[in-house]
């Protein structure tokens, strides 16, 4: 969507801190021993007090309020009986509907374990280059300038990125146009990002894949070859001035 009236700005930043609310609520508590099933509770009991409905089930019919992708799982990670362990990489994707306009956002944690210090820096970098990827929002500029600043992060790193997920416009519906707001340069993608679009943005950071496949469920989506995968996002309001972080 397009930001067009203050009652679309109030609204936008409204589901934006309570999805980024409930998203922070959810990395504090996950830790070693719980389900993804009881840490998903945590998150939709945060969009319930807020009287935000789960985009995912809404739109989707996705058996969960949240999606919760675990180490090599990159995206759709369905909430259930997995037990977390010490050193896992956690990530959270929290999207919501209040009156009528949708917030999408994710953030990934690491468990702490023996294992942890290259998967810290995994998430570090993935933060790092959607924040890079997001300073490109800017109307006139050419959307893919905000895929090649993610993939110059990601490399600076040592990580690859994964080329066959994407960010998407946000706003009215959990996905608008623009679509396939990719994490590398298209260099045959000319389009300009214009004054009020809405968009979220994420990094998809890996250790050795760039392509994901999908699991038989129809939802799970991980690295064919277990590498981990690390996945920030946030809600942008684009503008002349520069991006508006709606999910801080």
């Amino acid at each position: 969507m397009t930001v067009e009236t203050e009652k679309d700005w109030e609204g936008l930043r409204r589901i934006g801190r309570i999805v980024a609310a409930a998203r922070d609520e959810m990395l504090r508590a996950a830790k070693p021993g719980m389900t993804t099933l009881e840490l998903d509770a945590i998150g939709e009991s945060a969009l319930r007090r807020y009287g935000a409905t789960p985009a995912p089930r809404k739109e989707y019919g996705f058996p969960g309020a949240t999606c919760i992708s675990v180490n090599d799982v990159a995206a759709h990670g369905i909430p259930g009986r997995r037990t977390l362990r010490p050193g896992d990489l956690v990530n959270v994707d929290v999207s919501a509907e209040l009156d009528g306009y949708y917030a999408d956002t994710g953030a990934t944690t690491v468990l702490k374990g023996s294992d942890s210090e290259r998967r810290r820096r995994l998430a570090e970098c993935s933060r790092q280059a959607l924040m890079a990827g997001i300073a490109e929002a800017k109307s006139g500029t050419k959307l893919n300038r905000i895929g090649r600043a993610i993939e110059r992060a990601a490399r600076s790193g040592g990580f690859a990125v994964i080329r066959n997920l994407a960010g998407h416009g946000v706003g009215r519906k959990l996905h608008e146009e623009p679509d396939g707001i990719v994490n590398y340069e298209d260099k045959r993608d000319a389009r300009l990002l214009t004054n009020g679009v809405v968009l979220a943005i994420e990094s998809f950071l890996s250790t050795g894949a760039e392509y994901v496949v999908e699991d038989p469920d129809g939802w799970t989506i991980r690295t064919p070859d277990r590498s981990l995968v690390a996945q920030f996002e946030h809600t942008v309001v684009v503008t002349g001035r520069g991006p508006v972080v709606l999910t801080v």
